[in-house]
Formats: structure tokens, C-alpha cells, sequence
């Protein structure tokens, strides 16, 4: 009985060991999976990753292009048939426009300055030592002082109609060179309008050889077909700038010299009697 009892006791513990290992390794097993499971998630949440880092590299690259690489870019995305020609009229307005701008501000006088001078020289030398201050003083105002100067001896209205004349020769010198910004300026948007039809026109050929609208075949050559237009544009809005500032400089000389020319007279009579 006892023996009976001992091994029905050593059958439990055997049983009761086998149960306890069987259930400690389904727990390892379980734990396993599930350390498995976490880390399938991380993976797949780390997963998007590569996705952000290409991006931030795309955004890294996008930002390293200069402002001259995407004028040269799109340069040549336009072609460079129209936009050559629209890029010599942008040089050659703007040659022209600084040439009047330097000419325009080496023109402009102190006319208050230059009429004390002469109202001076008058007094102490008379008109020959007035005509030898308006020689020696740079700008179309001195200029017109000199042609009314040298007519003193033959009366105001001579006075008169000689700074009247040589005001307007004066005048001309002045606006020399505007007439061409003002060519380029009309000539640049008709340029990019003419590439953009054209364009336009390669684009339809290309449709038309295809055989079918393709979005990208469309929305590609309209693109470079309207670079042009875009180009001359801004050629002409730039130089539009420059040749209001020369209209407005040459009119400010003019006010000038018509104030000058009339303060100049009075001088000569208040002088010259």
C-alpha cells in the first residue's frame, strides 16, 4: 500500500513537472511570438523611413539649385531659336539704356549755381567774361547760355530765338537713343507671341503624328511654347523701366533749361542796358 501510494506520488510530480515544462515553453513560445509581432511593427513602422529621408534628399537637391541654373534651365527648355534673339534685344536695350542714363546725369547742371556765376562775370567782366564761364561748364544748359551769350550784341530777341533754337537741337541730343529701348521694348513680347505660336503649331504636329491627345505630349509643348512669351515679357517689362527713368530725366533737363533760359534773358537785360 505504501509502495502503492509512493508511486502514485512520484506520478503526479512526473505529471505535474511535464505540465509545468509543457506550459513554460508554450509561455516562451508565446513570448517569442509576440517579441517576433514587436518587432514585425517596428519594422513596418520604421519602414516609411527611406521614404522621408528620399524626400528630405529631393528637398536638399531642390534647394541647391541656384537661381542662374533655373534661368539656364529654362532657357533651354524654351529653345534657343527665339530665346537667343529675345536675349540680344534685352542686351542690346539695356547697352543702350545705361549709355543714356550716364550720358543723361553728366547732362544735369546746378543751373542756380551756373546763373550766380554768370550774373557775376556779368557784373565784373561783362558778356565775354559770362560767355568764358558757360565755356568752360559741362551740360546742355551752359550750352544754350553760350548761344544766347554770343548773340547779345544783337538784341534780346536775337537772344531770344537762338536759345529757343538751339534748346530744341539740345533737346534732340537728349533723347537720342530712346527711340531703340523703345523698338526693343515692342519688339521682345511680339518675339516670345511668335515662338509661343510656333510652339504651338509643333505641338499640334506632334499631336497629330501620335494619333491621340496625350496630356503629357500637350501640356509639354504648350510649356516650352509659352517660355518664350514669358521671356519676352520680362525683357520688356525691364527695359520699360529704364526708358521711363530716361523720359523723366530728359524732362527734368528740359524744365530746367526753359527755367535757365528765361532767368538768362532777364539777366541780360537787367545787364546790358
Amino acid at each position: 500500500m505504501k509502495k502503492l501510494f509512493a508511486l502514485l506520488m512520484i506520478a503526479g510530480m512526473v505529471s505535474f513537472g511535464t505540465a509545468a515544462k509543457t506550459y513554460a515553453q508554450e509561455e516562451e513560445v508565446a513570448q517569442t511570438e509576440e517579441v517576433a509581432t514587436d518587432e514585425n511593427q517596428v519594422v513596418e513602422e520604421a519602414a516609411p523611413a527611406p521614404v522621408q529621408e528620399e524626400a528630405q534628399v529631393e528637398e536638399v537637391v531642390a534647394e541647391d539649385v541656384t537661381f542662374h541654373q533655373a534661368v539656364k534651365q529654362k532657357f533651354i527648355e524654351g529653345g534657343w531659336e527665339f530665346m537667343g534673339i529675345v536675349l540680344v534685344c534685352l542686351i542690346i536695350g539695356l547697352a543702350v539704356a545705361i549709355e543714356r542714363i550716364i550720358t543723361l546725369n553728366l547732362a544735369t547742371t546746378n543751373t542756380k549755381k551756373l546763373l550766380a556765376k554768370v550774373e557775376e562775370a556779368l557784373q565784373s567782366g561783362g558778356v565775354e567774361a559770362a560767355k568764358e564761364v558757360t565755356r568752360n561748364t559741362r551740360g546742355p544748359v551752359a550750352s544754350i547760355f553760350t548761344q544766347g551769350l554770343m548773340r547779345a550784341s544783337e538784341g534780346i530777341e536775337m537772344v531770344e530765338k537762338s536759345v529757343i533754337s538751339y534748346g530744341s537741337v539740345e533737346m534732340g541730343r537728349l533723347e537720342k537713343g530712346l527711340v531703340w529701348i523703345s523698338l526693343f521694348i515692342a519688339l521682345a513680347p511680339m518675339l516670345g507671341f511668335m515662338g509661343t505660336v510656333l510652339g504651338m503649331i509643333q505641338a499640334f504636329d506632334m499631336i497629330e503624328a501620335v494619333g491621340d491627345i496625350s496630356p503629357t505630349v500637350v501640356a509639354g509643348g504648350i510649356k516650352v511654347a509659352l517660355l518664350t512669351t514669358v521671356a519676352g515679357l520680362i525683357v520688356a517689362v525691364i527695359l520699360q523701366l529704364f526708358y521711363n527713368y530716361c523720359v523723366s530725366k530728359i524732362d527734368s533737363l528740359v524744365n530746367d533749361m526753359e527755367d535757365a533760359s528765361i532767368s538768362l534773358i532777364d539777366l541780360l537785360v537787367k545787364y546790358t542796358k
